[in-house]
């Protein structure tokens, strides 16, 4: 023993100290960013049409990545015969965006200026929602930036145009993306049963360059077949709705949809995804850990973006 008490330092394990996102190191100043990967909380939960309590979802996904981080460098995978987010990457916890409550655009605005930062530092910008409304701001951040085709793993389409005057909520992201300049085309995966977007909405995203799977089409495709349809060589945008999932997986969340994805059918999509293309940004919403007292919800969202920052890292020969 040392007089940290173990040699190599303290031990650090899981349950104790600071609950950053994977434990990794604050980033106080946003404007000196020293980081690979970014993290950035949006506890906004205003633009929700059913169940509240998405605003927890920050706290509770890096509480539940703190199970995945035992100080040692990087996870081996047997299965891959590799080592993901080895100590080489350098990952920084943001900390959360400015919220002011009941106000959408003010908060919106604290969003857009975080990933901005994330961006203009050069750092993989990862969002943890929040309500599906953030993914507004975000992709807003990117109107400098090169353009970017978005992938969408949901239940909901999510793009309804305006629905008694709200055009921010989270059933708009989906279109408010579709509308950008920059944003060349969406995918969107997982899409199934009583949706919160009419049949119009569905012929208008088919018109501005949408392609829409449920999780039956996906399942009957494969999920190689499916990671065809997406352009290939293109800057994605990954935005991650829990309730793509099915709810008996991931309960904790305002608006669970049955008949979802299982883990590994939506991992190997995101591997296919990040040797396919550049990953340019990565949010994940929904998540309202009040809903699911086990917290296996939050587990799943940690764990999904953990191997995915992964698999992105390992793709640029991290």
């Amino acid at each position: 023993m040392t007089d940290h008490g173990y040699e190599g330092g303290r031990l650090n394990l899981p349950f104790v100290g600071f609950c950053t996102f994977a434990k990794r190191p604050i980033a106080e100043d946003w404007d000196k960013l020293d980081a690979d990967i970014a993290i950035l909380g949006a506890p906004f939960d205003f633009g929700t049409q059913y169940r509240a309590g998405a605003r927890f979802g920050p706290r509770a996904i890096r509480e539940a990545s703190t199970l995945f981080s035992f100080g040692h460098a990087g996870a081996y995978d047997h299965e891959d015969e590799a080592v993901y987010l080895p100590g080489s990457v350098k990952i920084a916890d943001m900390g959360d965006a400015d919220i002011v409550h009941t106000d959408t655009e003010k908060s919106h605005a604290g969003i857009e200026l975080g990933v901005r930062k994330a961006l203009a530092a050069g750092s993989l910008p990862v969002v943890l929602g929040g309500d599906h409304s953030v993914n507004i701001p975000c992709i807003r951040a990117f109107d400098d930036q090169e353009p970017i085709h978005i992938i969408q793993i949901d239940a909901h389409l999510d793009f309804v145009d305006v629905r008694h005057g709200v055009r921010h909520g989270h059933g708009n992201p989906m279109r408010r993306a579709a509308e950008q300049d920059h944003v060349t085309g969406l995918s969107q995966i997982g899409i199934r049963n009583v949706s919160s977007t009419a049949k119009e909405g569905y012929d208008d995203a088919r018109n501005m360059g949408s392609d829409i799977l449920s999780v039956r089409q996906f399942r009957k495709l494969g999920v190689e077949a499916v990671a065809e349809r997406i352009p290939a060589g293109k800057r994605y945008y990954v935005t991650i709705d829990i309730d793509g999932f099915d709810p008996s997986i991931a309960p904790g969340t305002g608006t669970p949809s049955h008949g979802g994805f299982t883990y590994y059918e939506v991992l190997e999509l995101l591997q296919l995804v990040a040797r396919r293309g550049e990953v340019a940004g990565i949010d994940l919403v929904e998540v309202a850990p009040d809903y699911d007292h086990t917290g296996s919800t939050a587990f799943l969202a940690a764990q999904i973006l953990l191997n995915f920052l992964g698999f992105i890292m390992h793709a640029r020969g991290h």
